[in-house]
């Protein structure tokens, strides 16, 4: 299965097939301050250093491009949209699926939109 590292050689042992699997939607899940976002801004930088297209949907409106950049997003090169509703984002993601032209999507919800 192909995959996109997280940037943590650790965490690509652990599943097993060296990092998040590529053409599927994956959910990283947990409480508030855990770490979601930054794990997820490591998945984005790795897949923009093998060449792909990344695109953000910040629902949260909550993104901190500078600290993203830190981490090695490309943010000149990244795709983001912050909308105004959960609706509104559930949107823009299937359009940017149904697209093709992203190779990471990354979708943040307020756990009231969901």
């Amino acid at each position: 299965i192909p995959a996109i590292s997280t940037g943590c050689l650790g965490l690509d042992l652990g599943l097993a097939i060296g990092g998040v699997p590529k053409g599927r939607i994956i959910e990283i899940y947990g409480p508030e301050s855990s770490g979601k976002t930054t794990l997820t801004l490591h998945i984005a930088a790795e897949c923009q250093k093998e060449g792909g297209t990344v695109a953000f949907v910040d629902a949260e409106h909550a993104l901190d491009t500078v600290y993203a950049s830190n981490l090695g997003v490309d943010i000149p090169n990244t795709l983001i949209s912050q909308p105004d509703s959960g609706e509104q984002a559930l949107e823009i993601a299937d359009m940017l699926v149904r697209s093709g032209a992203v190779d990471l999507l990354i979708v943040t919800l307020l756990q009231h939109y969901t």
